[in-house]
C-alpha cells in the first residue's frame, strides 16, 4: 500500500456507512452543543433503515465505539418494543421456519417469553 495515501483501509466498514459514523461522530464532538441538541440531532439520525442501522452498528463494533453502539442497539429494542413475535418478524423480514409442533414446544419452554 501506498503509504503516502489519504485513504485509511477499513475492510469491515464500507463507504456510506463510514460518512453516517463521521457524521455522528463530528456532531457529538462540537462544542456548544446542548444535551437538547444532540437528543434532537440523535433521533433524526436514527431515522434510517433497519440495513442502515445495522451497518452502523457493526461498524461501531468493528471502530470499538461503544457510545455510538448502545445508540444503535437502543434503537432496535425501541423499534421492536411491545410488537408481537409475529410483527416483529415482518418488520426484519424473519421467516418462520419452525414446524407448529416446534414453535408450540418453544413458546411452552419459553412461555414468559410471550407474556
Amino acid at each position: 500500500m501506498d503509504c503516502t495515501s489519504n485513504a485509511i483501509p477499513l475492510f469491515n466498514v464500507d463507504g456510506k456507512t463510514m460518512m453516517t459514523v463521521v457524521k455522528y461522530w463530528k456532531k457529538h464532538s462540537e462544542e456548544g452543543v446542548t444535551e437538547d441538541q444532540l437528543k434532537n440531532f440523535d433521533q433524526d439520525f436514527l431515522k434510517m433503515s433497519h440495513s442502515e442501522l445495522l451497518g452502523v452498528v457493526l461498524a461501531a463494533r468493528y471502530l470499538d465505539d461503544k457510545q455510538l453502539k448502545k445508540v444503535i442497539i437502543q434503537e432496535f429494542a425501541d423499534r421492536i418494543t411491545g410488537k408481537t413475535l409475529e410483527e416483529i418478524r415482518e418488520v426484519y423480514g424473519i421467516v418462520n421456519d419452525y414446524t407448529s409442533e416446534e414453535e408450540e414446544e418453544v413458546r411452552r419452554e419459553y412461555a414468559w417469553a410471550f407474556e
